[in-house]
């Protein structure tokens, strides 16, 4: 891993299909700022066993690594398609046009 390079898992929740991340208790959040990140193989791997598992226990489906920063303190995904996840539409929504 780069070293100012993290990692957080993502994934959708099987219920009702919102974006995820894993939080440092284990629990899934919406919130990027709860993900546990993984700045070592070790905490990597852990991260990777974790999806696996919620998988199996119908939690979450799709679980994958994304590559992350903390800026400020606050958890920031790399690449524009998991900011998109993670914060949602990059244009605001206008239902009269």
């Amino acid at each position: 891993m780069k070293a100012n390079i993290h990692k957080a898992l993502t994934a959708n929740r099987l219920g009702d299909g919102l974006v995820v991340f894993l939080s440092d208790t284990g629990d899934w959040s919406g919130k990027i700022d709860l993900a546990a990140v993984a700045t070592n193989e070790k905490a990597l791997s852990v991260l990777e066993c974790s999806g696996e598992r919620a998988t199996t226990l119908r939690q979450v489906v799709g679980p994958y690594l994304i590559d992350v920063e903390i800026e400020n303190g606050e958890v920031k995904p790399m690449v524009l398609r998991e900011r998109i996840r993670a914060y949602g539409p990059t244009v605001h929504f206008h239902p009269n046009g």
